[in-house]
Parts: C-alpha cells; structure tokens; sequence
C-alpha cells in the first residue's frame, strides 16, 4: 500500500488547566466533519481526544503544565485517516503494567475510574503508546 500524504494537519498547544480538552475535542470535530466521517466516527473520535487530554492533565505531572495534540488527515486523493498525536513532557508510565478494569472490581472498589485507556482502544483503529520518564506520546488513528 502507498504511503498517505498529509492532507491537513493543526498543532495545539494546551495548557493543563480545567475544560482545556474541549478545545482539542473541537478541533477534532471539524477534521472528522472535514473528512466527511459518520457522526457515529466523530463521537468517538471526540471522545478518545477527551480521555487521552484528561489522562495526561491528571496523570503527567509534567512541570510545563502543557500537552501538544497533532492532528493529521492522510489520504492519497481522497481524506482516510485521522491520525491524533498527544504528547506530554511528564513522569510517564509502564503501560504494559497497567491493570486492565473490570465491571466487577470497579464496581466494589472506592474509584470507579481507570478506564480511560481501554476506552480510547475501543474507541480508535489504532492506538500506539511509548512512555518513558521523560513523558507520554499517545498515537491514535480512525479510519474514515
């Protein structure tokens, strides 16, 4: 298969402060709008951008207090792929050591939160995470 051009692209810089991941929920909005995908395609591409912003705003405790979104559309002629970057410069995580939730230990436990990452896996095509002590980048993409 050939490779995709860049079709459109818009770089954000947010800073960790409340509602912040609204902006980048609108902005994915319209690429996807642009792209003509479903409304069904678009609320979970809105969502996904929603989880993974909050994830970094709560988890990172990166000393900027900011993450940068990269938003691509690829495509040869045509718009096919929305291709989301999210990237925070804080303490990072082993993802390979996190618990996957369950229904019934979430339900019994105090929290009832820890799901952010299994829903952004359900919600997009394709998810890449690499995280190390200098930050988190979380690669994710929906085909149109």
């Amino acid at each position: 298969m050939a490779s995709s051009a860049v079709l459109r692209e818009v770089t954000l810089t947010l800073p960790m402060l409340p509602d912040m991941e609204i902006a980048a929920s609108k902005t994915a909005t319209a690429l996807a709008e642009f792209m003509e995908m479903s409304s069904d395609k678009i609320d979970e591409v809105r969502m996904a951008v929603v989880e993974a912003c909050i994830n970094s705003f709560e988890h990172s405790q990166a000393d900027d207090r900011k993450v940068e979104i990269q938003f691509v559309v690829l495509g040869n002629e045509e718009p096919e792929r929305l291709q989301i970057t999210i990237r925070d410069s804080g303490v990072g995580f082993t993802p390979e050591n996190l618990v996957k939730p369950t229904i019934e230990d979430k339900l019994k436990a105090a929290s009832k939160r820890g799901w952010g990452l299994t829903i952004i896996k359900g919600l997009m095509d394709e998810v890449d995470i690499h995280s190390g002590p200098s930050g988190t980048t979380v690669v994710m993409s929906k085909l149109r």
